[in-house]
């Protein structure tokens, strides 16, 4: 998603259920009203009225557009109403895309700045809540807990096939600072678990380290393996 004009803005909605009890819809219901409202958007023109563009997944959806955002989100309220849904006003925003930021599909988008000289530039990078304990650290605290008996090399394995797997749905964009943030909490917890597992005490002692973490013990560090060694 590019914007080239000083004057884009987008518009990001989730909609939801809405009746006399709220209740999960499937996924396939969930495409089938989200294919109505597309092929609406297409019938209608709106794409071309609005000067826009509609990108979605699943139930998220964003729309970028010159200057109609407003008009654009009060179609979407007329539609989402007839199909006897209604937007999550909480999740629903409209938003300056070159002046500030939004998150869609678990990536931040908008205006970045350059950490080398401080210039501003238009980009992409995993979201903070991507990062956050919710989404990839979690996942990495419930593998690395004292319950977990198998084998070092049956843990490092399943850690690395994580790690692999989040990495490369966050391979597009700027990914340096995510990625040392995931290093970071990945080392410290292979340090505890394993110190814990070898009763080592955790005053004055050098193993475990990150290099050591990173290298003998064979877990795979992000910021290495998919942005390469530092020069």
């Amino acid at each position: 998603m590019r914007c080239t004009r000083a004057n884009c803005t987008a518009m990001v909605c989730r909609w939801v259920i809405f009746g006399e009890q709220t209740r999960v819809i499937s996924r396939e219901r969930r495409s089938l009203y989200m294919n109505r409202m597309l092929k609406g958007w297409r019938n209608t023109n709106r794409g071309e009225q609005y000067q826009a563009k509609l990108v979605n997944f699943a139930d998220d959806f964003v729309i970028l557009s010159r200057g109609n955002a407003q008009e654009a989100l009060e179609w979407t309220r007329g539609v989402v109403t007839r199909l006897g849904l209604t937007l999550n006003e909480a999740k629903t925003s409209i938003k300056e895309a070159r002046k500030e930021s939004f998150d869609f599909l678990g990536y931040t988008f908008g205006p970045h700045r350059f950490r080398k000289d401080g210039h501003w530039y238009l980009g992409a990078s995993p979201a903070k809540k991507a990062v956050a304990r919710i989404k990839i650290k979690e996942k990495v605290g419930d593998l690395l807990v004292p319950g977990n008996v198998g084998t070092w090399q049956d843990v490092r394995d399943r850690l690395n096939q994580t790690l692999r797997g989040w990495s490369a749905y966050f391979r597009y964009g700027t990914r340096t600072q995510a990625y040392q943030a995931v290093d970071h909490h990945v080392a410290y917890c292979v340090w505890h678990f394993l110190r814990r597992r070898h009763k080592v005490s955790s005053r004055g002692t050098t193993r475990f380290s990150d290099d050591e973490v990173f290298g003998e013990l064979g877990v795979l560090q992000l910021r290495r393996v998919q942005l390469g060694p530092r020069s």
